[in-house]
């Protein structure tokens, strides 16, 4: 089964082909229509319908001509409302009120003429609006229509293909990759939503500065009790004053925003549903291959990482004698601590079922990370030349969202936790940095500094993290069952009570749980290897990255690791099959219940895989249906065991059970 939009959308194009056409039609139209443009999400919507048409959802040629079609009309409609209304469509709302929506279309079209056309198509701020500058301005027809539609043509192919070519690997990339690409694609969201969000907000405020600062005067003179106060920070004759707005803006903002979250933790007395359900879908993704990657992104929040770039900076700014400067992002870091601190012993919040002891509310490490790098970025950001200023933000930004993901991912927090960290860690630097830029004016060289502290970081995060990636996982580990079994109840039929097959949503991937094996797992693979099979190690991400190599030999490429229940296989083998082309293997995990007796129990699955290159770029081995050659291959292997195989009552699928060391009487 596909994931639960793919599915849905399934259905509905089953039921409805024709009416799919006219969805990707209205889509492109309204993408295209000036103003309409502006609000319809066009990308990810043709994305979806790419990876439709790439699992043979829809025919391709039929959604590329819908695209265009709606493209082109849309393009069509803004030219005849241009050249309608002429010049006096500036005059009306709401170009009256936002004029730069259609200045920028008219610089790019007077700019480049004709080619705007079609340059346009793919430049989405200004899109739905160079049309209709060109029938503003009396393009003829003739010179309009067929750049447009060349236009329409390539923008349809170019944003339906990488949703294609996805569906197109969709079946390589779920059997492989496990929930990796999952995790990396929530990942990537993440940063580029926080990107985003500072970004655009920072710009605002930029734009915006003169007329804030004019409302807000305004406001002192008709208060003259708080006015006072408030011109303090405002105060025109001030080049500081603009950044200063903003900062007393944002900590207003963020203020109520923390106050808000606290209220509602202690209202509740605990986590609140969305912790609970963002957890268990966190925790639902674990994975062997990003496991190691977020643990070393975990790390990069430790004092091992963040104090050497601290020390440094602070050495630097005593050396210059930059007294105040180095005497406010020393209390930045040191209040930060003790007010986290503070904090984490007066909310009592239960911490998560799978994060160890030391892990609260809020976050330390989110909070460290936000208060260091926001406020290095407010040291530096007045040094830097107009808008270059919002990238020391946008550093901090990434850097900590890196790090609550990564935690986040590992199940060390709820999201409350980091939320109220990140927040914390905000509203604490906003007010130290109003009191900064109040009393320091001078200016000096920034370079310098920027280099040694994001390069101190940068030296610490890489000799740290991998050295403590693997003790931080391990304290993540998946917590031991709590479901126990009578070790002769088991073998007669308690072994019926444990899952038929993986549970995960996409159908293919739920492969049968055809084995069961109590005691420790050495006479069975000694059993094994005896038979030919041989042990394959944890597939790593180097070895990920050798599937790239054409040159490499079938047999010299690993099979990729998998999951159950978040779990990573406790063990793998491999046997060649009688073509280069195949393999059989035998997957182990730790059952979901343990034995009264302490005897270990496994769960696994056999496997038939077939050599498969989605797209010619990779060589993958991917699961295949054998008719039960691969359990029988382990089947006859472990003869001379205790074994026994009946069929599993939930689908019918044999299951072999298997003990490894003498039982007494059941």
């Amino acid at each position: 089964m596909e994931p639960a939009w793919i599915e849905s959308a399934t259905a509905w194009i089953a039921e409805h082909p024709v009416a799919a056409g006219a969805a990707i039609f209205l889509i492109a139209f309204c993408d295209a229509v000036v103003l309409l443009g502006i609000v319809v999400p066009a990308l990810p919507l043709l994305f979806a319908v790419g990876a439709l048409v790439g699992l043979g959802h829809i025919s391709g040629p039929y959604a590329l001509v819908c695209a265009t079609l709606g493209a082109f009309i849309g393009d069509a409609l803004s030219y005849w409302i241009g050249h309608r209304w002429g010049p006096q469509l500036r005059s009306r709302w709401p170009f009256s009120r936002y004029p730069q929506w259609l200045d920028r279309g008219e610089a790019m079209f007077r700019r480049h003429g004709v080619k705007s056309i079609f340059i346009a198509r793919f430049v989405g701020a200004v899109r739905p609006f160079v049309p209709a500058i060109a029938g503003m301005l009396h393009m003829p027809l003739r010179r309009y229509a067929l750049p447009s539609l060349v236009a329409c043509i390539a923008w349809s192919a170019l944003f339906l293909a990488p949703g294609w070519v996805l569906g197109r690997s969709y079946d390589a990339v779920a059997a492989v990759a496990d929930r990796l690409a999952l995790v990396l694609g929530a990942l990537a969201v993440a940063v580029a939503l926080v990107w985003a969000v500072v970004l655009y907000t920072w710009r605002w405020f930029a734009d915006h500065a003169d007329t804030l600062l004019a409302r807000a005067l305004r406001w002192t003179r008709q208060h003259p009790r708080l006015g006072p106060y408030a011109a303090a920070l405002i105060d025109p004759n001030r080049p500081e004053s603009p950044s200063l707005l903003m900062l007393a803006v944002c900590l207003l903002a963020i203020s109520w925003a923390w106050f808000t979250l606290v209220a509602s933790l202690l209202a509740s007395g605990g986590p609140l549903a969305l912790d609970h359900t963002i957890h268990d879908f966190m925790w639902s993704l674990r994975n062997p291959l990003a496991d190691r990657l977020m643990a070393a992104l975990a790390c990069i929040g430790d004092a091992s990482v963040l104090g050497p770039a601290v020390l440094v900076a602070l050495a630097y700014l005593l050396w210059r004698k930059r007294w105040m400067a180095a005497a406010h992002f020393a209390a930045a870091i040191v209040f930060g601590l003790v007010f986290t601190s503070l904090l984490e012993a007066a909310i009592d919040m239960p911490r998560p079922p799978t994060a160890p002891a030391g892990f609260g509310f809020p976050s330390v490490a989110v909070t460290m990370c936000t208060i260091v790098f926001g406020f290095f970025a407010v040291l530096i950001a007045r040094e830097l030349p107009g808008r270059t200023r919002v990238w020391p933000y946008l550093l901090a930004g990434v850097i900590t969202t890196l790090v609550a993901f990564a935690r986040l991912y590992l199940g060390a927090h709820w999201p409350s936790d980091l939320v109220g960290g990140t927040l914390f860690g905000v509203l604490w630097l906003l007010a130290l940095g109003i009191a900064y830029r109040r009393h320091v004016q001078r200016s000096f060289w920034m370079r310098p500094l920027a280099w040694l502290f994001y390069g101190t970081f940068t030296v610490a995060a890489l000799w740290h993290a991998p050295r403590t990636a693997d003790t931080l996982l391990a304290r993540f580990a998946a917590a031991t069952p709590t479901t126990v079994m009578e070790a002769g109840t088991w073998w007669r039929d308690g072994w019926r009570e444990l899952p038929a097959q993986r549970n995960e949503r996409d159908q293919r991937r739920r492969w049968p749980l055809d084995v069961q094996v109590a005691g420790p797992l050495d006479p069975l693979r000694e059993r094994l290897e005896a038979h030919g099979w041989q042990v394959q190690p944890q597939a790593d991400w180097i070895a990920t990255l050798g599937l790239l190599d054409d040159d490499a030999a079938a047999r010299d490429q690993p099979v990729l690791p998998a999951t159950l229940d978040a779990q990573a296989e406790a063990l793998l083998m491999v046997h060649p099959g009688a073509s280069g082309e195949e393999e059989f293997v035998l997957r182990l995990w730790r059952a979901p219940v343990r034995l009264d007796d302490g005897t270990p129990l496994w769960i696994g699955t056999s496997q038939t895989l077939r050599l498969n290159k989605p797209l010619a770029v990779a060589t993958l081995w991917l699961p295949v249906s054998d008719d039960g050659r691969a359990h029988a291959m382990v089947r006859d292997a472990l003869q001379g065991l205790d074994v026994a195989e009946a069929p599993h009552p939930h689908g019918e699928t044999p299951v072999l059970r298997v003990r490894t060391t003498p039982a007494g009487e059941d």
